[in-house]
């Protein structure tokens, strides 16, 4: 009896080992083809509705070369197999599912999304390895051997896509390679000016640079005394502690210096905009030896427009150059500010987080509560751009309001250099009643301020601090060695002027 019971015991297990082996063949099997049926480019097409991810698909070379070979969508959107591709392909197909049923495609800023900050999300280098074994090929050139060794050494911190963003999806407008043609383009039908604007008087006046279209408004900052920082409990351990100090009166420019202003330094001083005269010798535009940037690699401004736009993607050294080449062909002393300069201009005789009234934390889509019953921005967007108005670049100067002293941008669009280093603790070292207090005597990283399009609203306030990031901001410039006027990483930085007044101006 026992044996008999034990056996249809076994018959039973045996058969639901079966069925369970069947049925899991067959889910297997029907798996396979949900797979295969759902990583065709057609599939991809049906919910990527980007307007032209398939057209500029199909003119990069993942899709016609000479060799021949065809790479699918899938093939650099989703991990190989044994990589997590079943965990990355649901996850993506989730995230593509809600947004093609919940989301309005309209409202997506599709520039912003093929940018390399979004695209290092949606592509993986195991898939481009995967292919690209070989990262020393005969036919390399020396200075493709150069990246790929700097790639290489630093392969935990850089994606593929850092240079080859373009592979994949061609843009005609993006470069890789030395611009030698950026900056060339000259004003048509436009008054070239022969000399720098006369000060006689210490009011706002517009400055005209010599032999050049370009002029700019410099506004003047009366002497006071402010609060350099915030002890508020908001405000952040660099912010602190608070101390009055008096600041001298100066001239501050009411824009973030713009592309028409860089680009007339640029053509005059630029490694490739020199001429030279029939002897060989340097160009007579040449000022005083002042020797400016040599071509960018790739387009500095983005192909977001230059003109009034600000200047960005120039590195510290660009900017202070910048400064003492117009000293010399204004005859004025140009700089950047100081930190406290900078700040006191900013809040221009107010004491809020922002020159305008506002909570930083009301102004907040990060919060449960304000995603809930919705954020009125219609003061901060006034006065900034930052990330809810920025569209994800750059914006011309009339897009905000002035604040009180007449500055424009002072808390968006860019941030900017300051001439201080930056300490975390530069305020310590500060005496309530000092007069223009400056920065550390040294350091390895220089103070900006203002916050960018990319900011959120707390790091737009008065008192934000912020510094650079030397390596990081060039990781991707595949050159050797990189470049010291240019960053290849950073494109939310650019620069403000501020002129020294003459003690006898009345």
């Amino acid at each position: 009896m026992f044996k008999k019971l034990t056996q249809f015991f076994h018959r039973r297990l045996f058969l639901l080992m079966l069925i369970g082996f069947v049925i899991g063949i067959v889910f297997m099997l029907s798996g396979n083809k949900v797979m295969v049926a759902t990583s065709t480019n057609e599939f991809c097409e049906s919910c990527h509705v980007h307007p032209h991810a398939t057209e500029s698909w199909k003119l990069s070379t993942h899709y016609d070369n000479k060799s021949g070979v065809r790479v699918n969508c899938v093939e650099c959107h989703l991990p190989p197999k044994g990589h997590g591709y079943i965990k990355e392909k649901a996850r993506l197909g989730i995230k593509d599912i809600y947004g093609f049923w919940f989301k309005d495609t309209a409202d997506f800023n599709w520039d912003a999304k093929s940018t390399l900050e979004q695209a290092q999300h949606f592509v993986y280098k195991e898939s481009c390895i995967k292919c690209h074994a070989n990262l020393f090929p005969i036919t390399l050139s020396k200075e493709g051997q150069d990246a790929h060794l700097y790639y290489t050494q630093n392969e935990n911190d850089l994606h593929c896509i850092n240079c080859h963003l373009q592979v994949g999806h061609f843009d005609p407008n993006a470069k890789h390679e030395s611009n030698t043609g950026f900056g060339k383009e000259s004003a048509v039908n436009a008054t070239v000016y022969s000399e720098p604007a006369t000060v006689s008087k210490f009011e706002s006046f517009t400055e005209t640079i010599p032999n050049s279209t370009v002029s700019f408004r410099m506004v003047a900052i009366p002497a006071g005394e402010f609060t350099l920082g915030s002890d508020e409990k908001t405000a952040r351990d660099d912010e602190k502690p608070a101390k009055k100090v008096r600041i001298s009166r100066f001239f501050m420019a009411e824009t973030e210096v713009s592309w028409d202003e860089f680009l007339a330094f640029y053509g005059q001083t630029g490694a490739e905009g020199r001429t030279t005269d029939t002897n060989g010798s340097k160009s007579v535009v040449e000022v005083d030896a002042i020797t400016g940037p040599t071509p960018p690699y790739g387009q500095p401004d983005q192909n977001w427009g230059l003109g009034k736009r600000p200047a960005i993607t120039m590195r510290y050294k660009a900017a202070e150059t910048y400064c003492e080449w117009l000293s010399k062909v204004t005859g004025k002393k140009y700089r950047l500010p100081t930190e406290a300069e900078w700040e006191y201009a900013c809040r221009a005789n107010t004491s809020g987080p922002y020159f305008f009234e506002g909570n930083p934390q009301k102004y907040s889509r990060s919060g449960l509560w304000n995603k809930i019953t919705g954020v009125d921005t219609t003061r901060i967007n006034t006065y900034v751009i930052y990330a809810e108005n920025g569209e994800g670049k750059t914006q011309n100067p009339d897009r905000v309001k002035a604040n009180p002293f007449g500055l424009k941008n002072m808390l968006g669009n860019v941030a900017e250099f300051c001439s201080d280093w930056y300490a975390p603790d530069a305020y310590k070292n500060i005496t309530d009643g000092t007069v223009d207090p400056k920065g550390p005597a040294s350091g390895e990283e220089r103070v900006i301020r203002g916050g960018s399009f990319k900011s959120e609203p707390e790091d737009v306030r008065c008192s934000a601090r912020d510094f650079t990031r030397s390596v990081d901001w060039m990781k991707t410039d595949p050159q050797m060695p990189k470049s010291i006027w240019w960053y290849s990483d950073c494109n939310m930085i650019g620069f403000r002027v501020v002129c020294e007044a003459d003690e006898t101006l009345q």
